[in-house]
């Protein structure tokens, strides 16, 4: 460690553990995005909320740009440092603090994974129900620092929901413990919520408070093959109107195809153009309602199969060929798209999203899937492995301008759940204003004043 502004680090806080090594920096400088370079000055991981705050304000008095990190899962380059930052990793930050049995109330380390969240709810009789693939590897800072979605929206909507209170240390180094678990408080503006999907721009997550509810029901899934895209809304408005409906998610035979090469099982015998899987209470009158949807949509000729899980271990595997997806396509480097729009402009924008790609891409292969229940879309364009990436990335962005002037006129977003970040920083102005981007500034300069907290991402400085 030669660096004279580490030196400083570790004089004025000696206990801190610094990786300095280069397998540690690349480690820890990048996210699951892989089209920049990772070059940070040193990973900082803190293991208590006063060295999160030392560090902070030594950033500010060396002029040393910070990137908090999480379990670094994102995929808009949120988490990336590339300019020589300083990463501050939550990752010994890990502990569970408290469970409040009264207001059912969990609280934790920002660096706790999502899935001990959840074994620590179960332990209570209770869940935590935001959930996603990335369980496992997530950190409970990064969901709230990106107001992840997940699988069950439909049912339970985001995070931002579950979030009874949180600590952030700002720009400048002060804690603020905003919201402290009141279900009721008109006492002024809720900066708990400028911090959840914040990004990590206005200071560091470094504990949260979640509310807890009631276990899940036992569930059953059904997945069904549709013989066109166009079928999707209307399967979905009959499923709606009969079911409570826990999830419903929709991918295509292209999806499904890489799902089964990562060692899913075949779910039907023949191959069909698109999937939907749905959950839904296991009870004998939610499955009669859902057999009654089913033969509905097979009579219509929305649907051309199904299959109901007979277990839970059949339950998990068709929700594998959900779930699946974003693994089995990690190997060819995809460009995706993170969009939504309102239920109530999906059809339309489907159709016309569905032409713009088919004329668009006619040499990649695209991969379609999503949280349809909550108009949530996700687009992943495979990179040839011929064409290099600068080029493949320059062809795709061409076509997300197209695509974020279609979200622009049906009133979408960018981003449903994986954060602007870098990826998406292009496109900001389809989903914001430029007043609403001017403001934004504003928010970011009253909370970290000299600009050090995750600079560049979101939107530039101004």
């Amino acid at each position: 460690m030669t660096d004279h502004r580490l030196l400083s680090l570790q004089a004025e806080l000696p206990g801190l553990r610094l990786l300095t090594d280069a397998a540690d920096r690349e480690h820890y400088g990048r996210d699951w995005t892989r089209r920049w370079t990772p070059a940070p000055l040193a990973i900082a991981l803190p293991g208590s909320v006063d060295e999160v705050q030392a560090i902070v304000r030594w950033a500010n008095a060396a002029g040393v740009a910070v990137v908090p990190s999480g379990g670094r899962t994102g995929l808009s380059g949120g988490a990336v440092a590339a300019h020589g930052e300083l990463v501050v990793s939550t990752a010994r930050m890990n502990r569970v603090l408290d469970f409040d049995p009264i207001d059912r109330c969990l609280t934790v380390q920002a660096g706790v994974p999502l899935q001990r969240v959840h074994e620590a709810a179960q332990q209570h009789g209770l869940q935590y129900p935001v959930d996603f693939a990335a369980r496992g590897s997530c950190s409970i800072g990064g969901n709230i620092a990106t107001n992840a979605g997940g699988i069950r929206v439909l049912r339970y909507g985001n995070t931002r929901q579950w979030i009874a209170g949180l600590k952030l240390v700002t720009g400048s180094g002060a804690l603020l413990d905003l919201g402290r678990g009141l279900v009721k408080d008109s006492s002024g503006y809720d900066l708990r919520h400028l911090a959840i999907a914040s990004e990590g721009t206005l200071g560091i997550i470094v504990e949260a408070s979640l509310w807890l509810t009631e276990p899940p029901p036992p569930t059953k899934v059904m997945l069904l093959a549709l013989p066109s895209f166009e079928a999707l809304m209307q399967v979905f408005a009959v499923f709606q109107a009969r079911l409570a409906l826990q999830a419903f998610e929709f991918f295509t035979e292209v999806a499904l195809k890489h799902v089964l090469a990562h060692g899913a099982q075949v779910p039907f015998a023949q191959q069909h153009p698109f999937y939907v899987v749905t959950e839904f209470a296991s009870d004998p009158a939610s499955e009669a309602a859902a057999l009654a949807a089913f033969e509905q949509c097979l009579s219509d000729g929305l649907a051309s199969d199904g299959v109901l899980s007979a277990s839970d271990a059949q339950a998990a595997q068709l929700w594998r060929l959900r779930e699946g997806i974003t693994e089995s396509l990690a190997k060819y480097l995809p460009y995706k798209n993170d969009i939504s729009v309102r239920l109530s402009a999906m059809p339309a924008f489907l159709a016309e999203t569905q032409a713009l790609l088919g004329h668009e891409y006619p040499q990649f292969e695209v991969v379609w899937f999503g949280h349809i229940g909550d108009g949530n879309l996700h687009i992943n364009i495979l990179k040839p492995d011929a064409l290099a990436l600068e080029a493949f990335v320059a062809d795709c962005e061409r076509v997300t301008r197209l695509l974020a002037d279609s979200l622009q006129r049906h009133g979408g977003s960018i981003s449903a759940e994986h954060g602007i970040g870098l990826v998406k920083k292009p496109y900001l102005w389809c989903t914001r204003s430029a007043v609403e981007i001017a403001a934004m500034r504003g928010i970011k300069a009253a909370f970290d004043p000299n600009g050090i907290m995750n600079p560049g991402k979101v939107f530039d400085a101004a």
